[in-house]
């Protein structure tokens, strides 16, 4: 018996180290792709862009979530050498197990196959680059200068070049470096940095940030920093219209605007995914509305597209922020003067009525009330829903899980089914709302949806979606949906 087991153990340890070779060997492979071609890997929406053979290995598990069968990575390494040998010209992002589904109905040969896929997304060439300007490096500047860092591919898509601060201290740019390489909730920067005092420069991953100190938008002047048609993304929330935005655009060297926070008036509150069609060239200021609205909007869509949504409310449970007191203290808010990391604090949001500015079916349809409670990050909206027609529970959770994997808005849905799983194991999801399965109720025509949402990394991730979008740079999803 002993000899047995030693020997399974053995076969299993063998078959472990295979895969981690496999992986090893697309890594650079993968790699050479986003550098040379902007061509973003990913399976089921899981990129592979940087990461570890372990972190590979486990995007090709979760196959197993699905379809209980693990995506083969030997079936992926075909796929990518195919790719390595088409060699194509134009930025597009692929799904492996999309692909590998479709090569397996399609048959015949993969390289002709995957050149059909990328003929028919009809991918545009990508421009020769946008300067993007950080003005505010808070939680949610700081989070988006990671991942433009790591989106910089190759210098075709969205530049990194500038962010601009109030100088806090003698030594601010060591601060602003330190804040940025470590995270406590995020953790550490994946790279390096480095911090060129003379010239005010941050160094992250070859990547060149000009720290730029100034009180006043209209006063910078971005060109002698060699910054042209840029787009100055605000996380400062000081100005939330048109007209205090608009102060941005008369400094040298700014094209538009982009605010990350709910934009007030007539600004158009974005929400990638479901409204971006709506921006067009003269589109100077643009709001890429809030964490929650960006988590709850697309589940409300794609479940209004199929039962019909008369009415409801949307609780949040939201994590604390900024803009509450570490301990009892004055606050020029209800309540939000009591220490945020002791109390479960009750608060307004206009999440629910900012729907409608991205779902204008949902106007006077949806209330909204918040609870802040004591973790620093990822939160929940519970969708408490009066449907058009009665929906049953599994029949809503299965439509809701293929949307995730196969839909249009998979990149803003995830799904998920675990008895175990708690909000921090949602730290870093790249998604804008993650619908828990098990927590779904339905009885008769009321359905209540519980969506989990980084509302740190995941709202950054659909605002750097909004921005590539305006810079004309989003990469073409392959295989393309039928909503497509």
């Amino acid at each position: 018996m002993l000899g047995t087991m030693t020997q399974k153990s053995l076969d299993h340890l063998d078959n472990w180290n295979q895969k981690v070779q496999l992986a090893e060997e697309l890594i650079p492979l993968i790699g050479n792709l986003y550098r040379n071609n902007d061509i973003v890997l990913s399976v089921h929406g899981r990129t592979l862009v940087s990461k570890s053979p372990i972190e590979i290995i486990g995007a090709h598990r979760f196959a197993r979530k699905i379809d209980e069968v693990e995506l083969p990575l030997e079936a992926s390494s075909a796929i990518v050498k195919a790719l390595v040998e088409l060699n194509p010209e134009n930025p597009v992002s692929l799904d492996l197990a999309l692909l590998q589904s479709g090569f397996e109905q399609h048959g015949g040969d993969l390289k002709e196959y995957l050149a059909e896929q990328i003929a028919a997304a009809n991918p545009t060439p990508a421009p020769t680059g946008t300067d993007v300007v950080l003005y505010g490096f808070g939680r949610i500047g700081r989070l988006l200068a990671r991942i433009l860092i790591s989106h910089t591919g190759s210098g075709n898509g969205l530049n990194l070049r500038a962010i601009v601060v109030r100088k806090g201290s003698e030594n601010d740019l060591d601060k602003r470096a330190s804040l940025l390489r470590r995270d406590s909730v995020h953790g550490p920067f994946n790279g390096s940095i480095d911090v060129d005092h003379e010239n005010n420069v941050l160094i992250a991953n070859g990547v060149r940030i000009q720290v730029i100190y100034s009180n006043d938008p209209t006063t910078v002047d971005y060109t002698a920093y060699g910054i042209n048609d840029a787009i100055v993304v605000d996380n400062t929330g000081r100005w939330r219209d048109e007209a205090g935005l608009a102060q941005h655009l008369e400094a040298r060297g700014v094209a538009r605007v982009l605010l990350t926070a709910p934009g007030k008036g007539d600004l158009k509150n974005i929400v990638y995914g479901i409204n971006q069609d709506v921006i067009t060239p003269e589109d100077k200021i643009l709001s890429a509305a809030s964490c929650t609205t960006n988590a709850i909007t697309p589940v409300l869509k794609v479940i209004n597209d199929k039962y019909g949504v008369k009415h409801g409310h949307v609780e949040t449970v939201h994590s604390y922020t900024n803009d509450q007191n570490l301990i009892d203290n004055f606050h020029k808010g209800d309540r939000r003067g009591r220490g945020a990391a002791l109390n479960m604090v009750i608060t307004e949001t206009g999440a629910a009525k900012a729907v409608a500015k991205a779902l204008p079916e949902f106007a006077g349809k949806l209330t909204g009330s918040a609870i802040r409670v004591p973790t620093p990050d990822v939160s929940l909206a519970i969708l408490n829903l009066q449907l058009e027609k009665a929906a049953d529970r599994d029949e809503l959770n299965n439509y809701l899980r293929d949307i995730s994997l196969t839909g249009k808005l998979r990149p803003q849905i995830d799904y998920v089914e675990s008895p175990e799983i708690v909000s921090t194991d949602f730290v870093g999801s790249n998604r804008a709302g993650v619908v828990d399965g098990l927590a779904t109720i339905i009885t008769c025509d009321t359905a209540i949806v519980y969506v989990w949402y980084d509302n740190e990394y995941g709202y950054s991730c659909q605002v750097v979606r909004v921005l590539e979008n305006i810079a004309g740079v989003h990469p073409v999803h392959i295989p393309a949906t039928s909503e497509q």
